[in-house]
């Protein structure tokens, strides 16, 4: 009897260890671009953390972070300042933590009923450890190119399918995710116009007509 409860026990462990296993698991994020992350985002902040509440709702409970803001990016036609920051307490389920009172973090997430809500797919990073070139990207750059679309590629041969497309190939690199390109380029529309041919004999310049003008999207590095 003592043998069988024993075994009860180790069945009942292990069933619970696969069981926190898939939990833990149970949190994956398709690789973003900061582009991406910014253009599909509704509100993009600088802002100190400098408190945080547990509250007893889902299945977990729910992280309620106070911050202090030091900058709107993108945002305010959906709120003109942010006070409370709110994601999934369990990191298993894509809450995100953050450290209280020690960096200024760009944060970006989602509202819904009047609520600032960002997990672990968002794109959430200390602000000292962004490159400058993303640093120029969040305050001007990257909202230039949100009609353009970031197409990853994640292994070779890869195409482009339209003009405001352009590959992104970090993921080819042995240097993994984030790469250069995350890191020191946006995306953005960039006009092109072939060089004006001079007049053939016997057409004056009236006659002559203008080279079409075309739009195509293009990583550039600033």
């Amino acid at each position: 009897m003592q043998s069988l409860c024993h075994q009860l026990l180790s069945l009942l462990f292990v069933f619970s260890s696969l069981q926190l296993h898939q939990l833990t698991e149970a949190c994956s994020c398709a690789l973003s671009h900061p582009q991406d992350a910014y253009c599909n985002s509704d509100i993009v902040i600088r802002a100190k953390v400098v408190g945080k509440k547990l509250l007893k709702d889902g299945p977990f409970g729910t992280m309620r972070y106070t911050v202090k803001q030091m900058k709107m990016y993108k945002g305010f036609n959906k709120m003109q300042h942010v006070q409370h920051i709110y994601t999934d307490a369990s990191e298993s389920l894509c809450g995100v933590k953050f450290d209280i009172n020690k960096y200024q973090y760009l944060i970006t997430g989602r509202v819904f009923d009047g609520k600032v809500y960002t997990g672990l797919c968002n794109f959430n990073q200390p602000w000292e450890r962004l490159s400058l070139a993303q640093k120029k990207g969040i305050n001007h750059r990257y909202q230039l190119g949100c009609n353009c679309r970031i197409k990853p590629c994640h292994y070779l041969p890869c195409f482009v399918t339209s003009k405001n497309e352009c590959l992104w190939t970090d993921m080819l690199s042995h240097f993994g995710y984030p790469g250069y390109q995350s890191r020191h380029y946006a995306l953005t529309r960039h006009i092109v116009t072939r060089t004006r041919a001079m007049p053939t004999r016997g057409m004056t310049p009236e006659k002559q007509s203008l080279p079409p003008v075309t739009q195509r999207s293009a990583f550039s590095r600033f």
